[in-house]
C-alpha cells in the first residue's frame, strides 16, 4: 500500500532516422533556411524542442559544420542539450548542392544526440560517408536508399 511499483517505461526508443525525416531532390536555399528546415523535421518528429533550431543556427555562426565530401552536419550548441528529447537525425539531399559557408553541400544531416550519443551518431555518419561515392549514392538515391544507408538498414 505504501510502496508503489515503479512504472514501466512505456515509451519505445525512437529510431535514429525515420523516412519522414528524409527529403531528396531539394532545391538550393540559404544555409540558414536549410538549417531551419532540417531542424523543423527534428522538432516535428519529437527529437527536440523548438529552441534547438536556434541553437543549430548559433552553432553554425560560430563554427562551420561543413565536413567535406559534400556533407554538412548541423547540430546545436552545447547549452542546447536540454532541448534534446531523443537522439535522431534528419536528412536533406541537394543534387545541385546548396551553398554552405563557401562550400557546396549536397547532403545535409541535422543531428540531435542525447548526452554523448552525438559522438556515436557522428561516428556512424563518418563511417558511412568516408568514401566520396557514398555522397553520390545518396544524391542519386530515393528516400529508401537514404534510409537504407543512413538508417543502418543495409
Amino acid at each position: 500500500m505504501f510502496f508503489r511499483k515503479k512504472k514501466e517505461e512505456t515509451t519505445p526508443k525512437k529510431e535514429l532516422l525515420y523516412r519522414e525525416n528524409i527529403r531528396v531532390n531539394c532545391t538550393p536555399d540559404t544555409q540558414e533556411n536549410v538549417i531551419r528546415r532540417v531542424g523543423r523535421m527534428l522538432v516535428d518528429t519529437g527529437y527536440v524542442d523548438e529552441p534547438y533550431i536556434e541553437a543549430m543556427i548559433k552553432r553554425e555562426q560560430s563554427f562551420s559544420t561543413y565536413m567535406g565530401n559534400d556533407l554538412a552536419l548541423p547540430h546545436g550548441v552545447e547549452e542546447a542539450k536540454k532541448d534534446i528529447k531523443a537522439s535522431g537525425i534528419a536528412v536533406m539531399v541537394f543534387p545541385e548542392g546548396t551553398e554552405w559557408g563557401g562550400q557546396k553541400a549536397k547532403v545535409v544531416i541535422g543531428i540531435a544526440g542525447v548526452g554523448e550519443e552525438h559522438l556515436q551518431i557522428l561516428s556512424i555518419i563518418a563511417d558511412k560517408m568516408l568514401a566520396p561515392e557514398a555522397a553520390d549514392e545518396l544524391v542519386k538515391g530515393d528516400v529508401e536508399t537514404v534510409y537504407r544507408i543512413l538508417g543502418g538498414k543495409e
